[in-house]
Parts: C-alpha cells; sequence; structure tokens
C-alpha cells in the first residue's frame, strides 16, 4: 500500500455507492453538503438480469437503475465518486476519517455505512451460476414472472418454512427439505392446507434452467427456485467504529434507530447491511432517511 495522501474533508462519507448509499447522498446533495461517496462496484444484485419491486423502474435492469442514479447523483457539483473500498476507519477529533485501499485519506463529519452484505449460498453443485436468474431469494422481486408456473423452495433451516408457506401466492410450490430440517406436526398441518408439495430425498445438484436432481436419480423440472443465503456485512468497518450487531434470522446487520443512527455518534447506517431483509426499494427509502437524517445532525446537533 502506498503512503497516506493529504486528507481532504467532506460534510459526510458515503461508505458504499449502490443504492442506498446514492439515495443517502442525493438528499445531502441537494442540501448543498460536501459528499464523498466510496464505492468497490459489487452490488449485491449484479447477477439478475433484472429488477423488480421499484416504482417507476420495474422490470429494468439493475445496472442501468444503478447507472441512471450515479448519472444524476453525480450532475451535483458538491459530490464526489471514487471507485475503491474503505480499508479502515476510525473517529478523528470530532470527525471520522476513512483510509481507502489506494492510500487517499478522508474526513468526514458524518459518516453513512451503505456498505451491502455478502450472500453465502448453499452447497449445491450448480446453484451458484444460477443465482438471480434460475435461483432467487425474495418472492416479491422475482415470483411474479414465473407466471403461476412450478416453484421449489430449496431447504436449508427450519427458516424456509417462510418460503414454503409464502410461494404458494406465485406458483404450485414443492419445499425440497434436503435434510436441513424435520417440519413438526404444526408445520405439516400448515404446509398441507397451503398445497405444498414436500419432497424428502436429498437434493444432489441443479440442471438445466432450474431442475432438481435428486438422490433417488429423479430429476424435478421447475420454472424457478427459492432458498435462503446466510448474509454477513460486506465490509469491516462497522466493527472498526465499534458498531453494535443486530442477529437477524439468516446473519448480523448493523443495529440502527428510527433515524438510521447506529450505536456510535455521527454514523448512520442503511441498506441491506442495516436490516433483517432486503430489497432495491427499501434500500432506496433507506438511504434517503439516512441522508436525511445526517443533515438533521449537521444543522442542529447530534442531540438535536
Amino acid at each position: 500500500m502506498s503512503e497516506d495522501k493529504a486528507a481532504s474533508a467532506f460534510d459526510v462519507i458515503v461508505v458504499g455507492g449502490s443504492y442506498a448509499g446514492m439515495s443517502a447522498a442525493l438528499q445531502l446533495a441537494r442540501a448543498r453538503r460536501r459528499v464523498l461517496v466510496v464505492d468497490a462496484g459489487r452490488r449485491r444484485n449484479r447477477f439478475a438480469d433484472t429488477s423488480h419491486g421499484f416504482l417507476g423502474q420495474d422490470g429494468v435492469a439493475p445496472d442501468v437503475i444503478a447507472s441512471i442514479g450515479k448519472a444524476q447523483l453525480l450532475s451535483y457539483p458538491s459530490v464526489t465518486w471514487v471507485e475503491g473500498s474503505v480499508q479502515h476507519a476510525s473517529r478523528a477529533d470530532d470527525a471520522f476519517e476513512v483510509h481507502l485501499e489506494a492510500g487517499d485519506r478522508h474526513i468526514g463529519k458524518r459518516l453513512i455505512l451503505a456498505v451491502g452484505v455478502t450472500d453465502e449460498l448453499p452447497p449445491i453443485e450448480g446453484l451458484t451460476e444460477r443465482w438471480g436468474r434460475h435461483v432467487f431469494h425474495c418472492p416479491y422481486c422475482h415470483g411474479y414472472e414465473l407466471d403461476g408456473g412450478r416453484i421449489g423452495v430449496l431447504g436449508v433451516s427450519a427458516m424456509s418454512m417462510h418460503h414454503a408457506l409464502m410461494l404458494p401466492d406465485w406458483g404450485a410450490t414443492t419445499l425440497f427439505l434436503n435434510a436441513a430440517f424435520e417440519p413438526t406436526a404444526d408445520d405439516l398441518r400448515a404446509l398441507n392446507d397451503r398445497g405444498v408439495v414436500l419432497e424428502r430425498s436429498r437434493v444432489v445438484r441443479l440442471s438445466g434452467d432450474a431442475t432438481v436432481e435428486l438422490a433417488d436419480g429423479r430429476h424435478v423440472a421447475m420454472d424457478g427456485l427459492f432458498t435462503l443465503s446466510r448474509t454477513d456485512v460486506a465490509s469491516p468497518v462497522a466493527a472498526q467504529l465499534g458498531c453494535a450487531f443486530e442477529e437477524g434470522p439468516m446473519g448480523p446487520f448493523i443495529r440502527n434507530d428510527g433515524l438510521k443512527q447506529t450505536s456510535v455518534e455521527g454514523v448512520f447506517a442503511c441498506g441491506d447491511a442495516a436490516r433483517m431483509a432486503g430489497s432495491v426499494a427499501f434500500a432506496v427509502g433507506d438511504g434517503a432517511l439516512a441522508g436525511v437524517s445526517a443533515h438533521r445532525s449537521l444543522m442542529f446537533g447530534l442531540q438535536g
């Protein structure tokens, strides 16, 4: 790593430039505040061909939504965009200092963490290359496009019951237990009431578009599959700053209050890294609130 370069100062540094980060930065730019956005360019939905459920952008490719958002954001002269990742962050007197991988050093009066999450997928052969195209996690984002067809749920834990009980609204549903958990008697009654087919044979691999190959030799063709990933916050920055975390059903997220303030004064968090579950629409709303809250704290103080 090169030696640290001279620090530049901003009102707010936004760590992460996907949907939540850009939305936060936009509010601050419109308040004529000097904003730095640091983005590593790894949006969580980069594997999907289209994005759904976000009003005005339903069915648009994720990279198109992101490109339009970035262009609109950078039309504000108070916004600086840096491609890269923050390697370390710390408090510096009454502000915060971030160090980038290239050696750049920046100081901000406030930080907004929009760092996103990483997905740890179930270890099933053929799943990773189908993620976001034929295998999904959010029914609201991708269920409608399956056109009421055959939907599979790949079990990973008892949390998969939630998927299995939801998805009959989108199509005929089969729950592939894959020895991940054993449904209770109440679970079995609920699955039966919802018309869910239960498949106990172990899943060997996925093939074709969404065909489930089972250990007993059967191949069960689906129109789409849903499963739950284990998530983790995609940057060490929140932990470095001492932010508290909550343990969600599928992984940790940064604890924050109703105004997106973390446990560390002056640090706000938004998007998938700051909630139990996410979508583009949630991320944009989260980011807008975080941006407004950070601006409010600049105007009236952290206790205002």
